[in-house]
Formats: structure tokens, sequence, C-alpha cells
């Protein structure tokens, strides 16, 4: 491996790779993914302590309607909406009962960092009977959004119900500010976060699908090519059988065949994409398979195979020291250009019910935010869709780079 990354950093190639500034640029984002990615891992190994958890990512931050984010102004019809959720929260806490029941009552309402005020209970209550005063005098106009006479009580009613909280600062202001940043979903889940999460699902699948179909296309590929004969016979029946189906119709149905299975009762998001990463990986060797068969063909003839041939080593020690690495190239493409398909196919599925169903994707978020176009709240789907956009722009342009620096070809 070593010598291996040595050769890398010295050929022609991975020079001129370095040199297109676009390319390097690319990839920048894509290490960032990555990183992104790899704290979001560490809040499932360490809940609670760092990055972020499933657990956290599904709990509501506010109350459970749509909510815009930080450059859209809220309605006054859904400012009050929004402070009568939390007066309504601390009214069940706070209902008779003994005062030691009530203060758990009131201990267990949480939203991310917002907690309760440390406050007696007796001053919990009394903010709460003054807050809903507020309420009931702004419940008594035809359209808030229309008054303008009630848009500083509208203002009082919000200082009040800030009052039931503990006031935020530092690293917690900073977090709770950001998980606000896009808005919520219909079930007051912060999308900034939902989306921040999916970026660990979008890299697990592309990664999975890529590197297992092309290490399997790659060898199928060479070995049909090199072998010859029987071997080369049925690995061109079986790709040639599979890819006469349409691709999607094909991953849907491979899909489906495990839905009832065990994989669904799982609630490990890794372990309920197995049957995805089956599919996928079922499909997507055909492209490297048929690109490096072809490949093979050529290097097979060249005279330094002959001459290894000629000197008495085995077919598989050329096949895998000879032949292998001189389709590194190749292999490096489909790579990329897999991964970008991966993730793409993996929100289609989702979008269509077959892929994602524990936790989120951005294919279960542009799902979900469906209705929520409708009515006009375009924060999920935008997000969504912007978070894919990027990487797969990026990883185009980096294929395009690989293709440009390594393939003997272009290399000049």
């Amino acid at each position: 491996m070593p010598g291996l990354l040595t050769k890398l950093r010295t050929s022609r190639g991975a020079g001129k790779f370095l040199r297109n500034r676009l390319a390097v640029g690319a990839l920048a984002i894509i290490g960032l993914y990555v990183l992104v990615g790899f704290y979001v891992v560490l809040g499932d190994l360490f809940p609670g302590k760092v990055g972020i958890a499933l657990k956290e990512v599904e709990e509501p931050i506010g109350p459970p309607v749509n909510l815009p984010g930080f450059f859209e102004t809220r309605r006054a019809e859904k400012r009050v909406e929004v402070c009568k959720f939390y007066i309504d929260e601390f009214k069940r806490a706070l209902r008779p009962r003994a005062p030691e029941e009530k203060a758990k009552g009131v201990a267990q309402i949480h939203y991310a960092e917002r907690v309760p005020a440390e406050l007696p209970v007796e001053d919990l209550q009394k903010i709460v009977k003054e807050a809903e005063a507020i309420y009931k005098e702004l419940a008594t106009s035809d359209d808030l959004d229309r008054d303008p006479d009630m848009a500083p009580r509208i203002a009082e009613l919000e200082a009040k119900v800030d009052e039931l909280f503990k006031p935020l600062t530092g690293v917690a202001k900073t977090m709770n500010d950001l998980r606000w940043s896009l808005g919520t979903d219909r079930q007051g889940r912060s999308v900034m976060v939902r989306g921040i999460y999916s970026i660990k699902v979008a890299l697990a699948v592309g990664l999975g699908v890529a590197l297992t179909s092309v290490l399997i296309g790659t060898l199928l590929g060479a070995a049909a090519a090199f072998l010859g004969g029987w071997t080369d016979r049925i690995v061109v029946w079986l790709y040639s059988t599979l890819s006469s189906m349409p691709e999607l119709i094909l991953l849907a149905v491979l899909v489906y065949a495990f839905t009832g299975s065990i994989f669904d009762s799982i609630q490990k998001p890794w372990l309920a994409l197995v049957p995805v990463y089956a599919a996928m990986c079922m499909e997507f060797w055909i492209g490297p398979c048929r690109v490096v068969r072809g490949e093979v063909m050529k290097i097979k003839e060249l005279e330094y195979v002959q001459a290894v041939k000629a000197v008495g080593f085995g077919r598989m020690y050329i096949l895998l020291r000879h032949v292998i690495p001189n389709t590194a190239h190749l292999m490096f493409i489909n790579f990329s250009l897999l991964f970008i398909a991966a993730i793409k196919f993996e929100v289609i599925l989702s979008f269509l019910g077959l892929g994602v169903k524990v936790g989120p994707s951005w294919g279960r978020m542009i799902q979900e935010s469906t209705p929520e176009v409708i009515n006009g709240f375009f924060w999920q789907i935008g997000w969504a869709t912007l978070l894919m956009f990027v990487l797969v722009l990026a990883f185009n342009i980096v294929a395009d780079a690989l293709q440009d620096a390594f393939d003997p070809k272009h290399v000049g």
C-alpha cells in the first residue's frame, strides 16, 4: 500500500490532477462532507457526548408545525400559535397535584438546548396565567396578521413565554440558533439537523455500494477477459441478462423483495439499509465489469504480459500482479461515477418508500416535504436538494478530472 501511494503521488496523472484547481476545490468539498459524516457517526457511537445521535435528530425542537428559517418572518398567527403550544405544555405539567409531581412534570419539558427556567413551581404558574391572559386578549382579534395594533401584545406574549425557559448563552445558544436556522418540519424537528445527519446515510450508501461494485466488477471483468473460455461466457451472459432490465425497476423489485423481512424491524439505519446495498451492488457491478473486460482484452496482448507468461508465472499471479493494477484508472473513474449513482438512486428509492425506513435521509426529507411544498414551505425540500446537488456536482467534477488525469489516452 505505501508503494502504491508513493507511485500515485509521483505519477504524472496525480500532478495533472493537483494542477486542476476546480477539481482540488471539489475534492475539498467532498472532504468536508466526509468530516461531517464522521462527526455524525460519533454521535451514534457516543450518544449525548459528541456528534449527532439519531434520537436527537428525531426529537422535536418546537411545536409540531412547519416554521420558516432565518430570513423569513413568521406570520403573527403562527407566532401566537407557537406561544400557545408552550403555554399548554406547562399547563399540563403544572396541573393540580402534589408540588413534587409538578416539578417532575416541568423537568420533562425540553426542546434540545431549551429547558424550563429554574424557578419555583408557584412562579411558573404565575407566568403561565399571565401569558394565558395575554393570549385570550389576542384571540379576540379576527385576523392578527392584519391587526397592527396587536403587534406589541404579541411581542409581550413571546417575552412572557421566554420567561418559562432558561436563558441560552454561549455554545448552547449557538447550537439552538443553528437548529432553528432552517425552520422545522411538520413534527417540529430541525430541518438543518436532519439534512446534516442525512450526509452520513448518503456517504455510507455511496461508499459501500461503489467500493463493492467496483471490486466485484473489476475482478469479474478482468477474469473474464484474461481467462476467456467458459468464464468469459458466463460473465458476459450474466451482465447481458441483468442489463437488459430497466435499472430503476430492477432495483425497486430487488429492494421490494426484502419488504417484510427481518431488516424492516431493525432499528439501526446502517443495518436496515442492507437490502438497498445488496440491490445496488447486484446492478452496479455491470458497468465496471464491461469497461475493465474491454481494457484487459487489450492489456493481455501487450508485450510485457507475454514476457511474464514466457517466464513461467501462473495466470492468477499475472492477472492480480500485472493486469488488474493497470486498470486502476478505470477503477477510480468508475468508483466516482457509481458513488454518484448510488446516492441518487438511494434518494429515489427512499422517495418511493423503498429505501431508508429508519432515520432521516435526503430521499425521506423530499418525500415528507410533498404536502409542505403545496402549502408554500420549501425549506425541507430545498435543503435536502441543495446538499445532494453540491455533493453530486463535486463528485462529477472529480470524476472528470480523474479521467483526464489518469486515463492513458489523456495523460500527456
